[in-house]
């Protein structure tokens, strides 16, 4: 079995200068296209049961699911839980075996942030798990509206939380369709100068691939959250094997289908930022 903290699959891409993907997952077949994926690259992976995920099914499920495929692959695998909106869910995730919980205080006023985000971290630090945390606020494509990580609050959220991994805004979306977005480089090296955290980038698909990678080398993001383009990319592949034959009924079959494609994308991403 090889599950894995956040800050273990965190502190040495910090060290050695590469990230690591934060693959958000909706169900089996990605999920398990995406373990497969690292274990042929033999390199770490964080599986992500986002808030539309467990809306779909149940935390106790993912983390059954997550648990199983770790005891599979013999790379690190974090269980991971992305923007748990409170206390008691990310509780629920910790006692469940989620080896990581990220609480989502961005729309907090900084002081509650704080407060309930070091709460939560030193919860996760006494079971052994590991915390992620945001401050500002990064928003939608077509949806509400990002607010810019302050480097200031961003030196002393780190510090009074205790975080291990610190999510911030500086020019990425969520839901982003095309890979066109840009980013306030002077906001983030403003942050890298008030804190040695790990930075984590959530709606990672709307960057280039090549900026991606730049950053994952060449500054302290290590994690890239990528869900949209891996989503975008089931679509298709689904799409296709109705075309192929509309009269497919078998539920397996049609969603076993995508796996391969998901596979090679999800390889592709992981190689980008070594």
């Amino acid at each position: 079995m090889t599950r894995a903290t956040l800050s273990e699959v965190l502190q040495p891409a910090l060290a050695q200068n590469y990230a690591v993907a934060g693959l958000v997952c909706l169900g089996w077949e990605d999920a398990r296209a995406f373990a497969a994926a690292a274990e042929a690259e033999g390199t770490p992976v964080i599986l992500q049961a986002g808030p539309g995920a467990r809306a779909h099914m149940p935390l106790p499920v993912w983390a059954a699911m997550f648990h199983g495929l770790a005891e599979s692959t013999s790379v690190p695998v974090v269980l991971h839980l992305d923007h748990g909106a409170s206390e008691e869910e990310c509780r629920i995730a910790i006692e469940e075996g989620f080896t990581s919980v990220m609480f989502d205080g961005s729309r907090l006023p900084l002081d509650e942030n704080i407060e309930l985000t070091g709460r939560i971290a030193e919860m996760a630090h006494r079971a052994g798990v590991s915390c992620e945390g945001e401050i500002g606020f990064v928003g939608y494509q077509d949806g509400q509206t990002s607010i810019g990580t302050n480097p200031d609050e961003a030196a002393r959220f780190a510090a009074e939380t205790a975080i291990d991994a610190m999510a911030i805004s500086i020019g990425n979306l969520h839901l982003q369709t095309a890979p066109e977005g840009r980013i306030d480089e002077a906001r983030l090296r403003a942050i890298e100068t008030m804190t040695k955290t790990p930075l984590v980038l959530h709606g990672g698909s709307g960057l280039p691939r090549d900026l991606r990678s730049r950053l994952a080398r060449k500054s302290n993001v290590c994690k890239f959250n990528i869900g949209t383009e891996l989503r975008l990319a089931f679509g298709d592949s689904l799409r296709a094997t109705l075309a192929r034959d509309p009269n497919v009924f078998d539920r397996i079959a049609i969603l076993g289908a995508t796996e391969a494609t998901l596979t090679t994308l999800a390889r592709r991403i992981i190689r980008d930022l070594r």
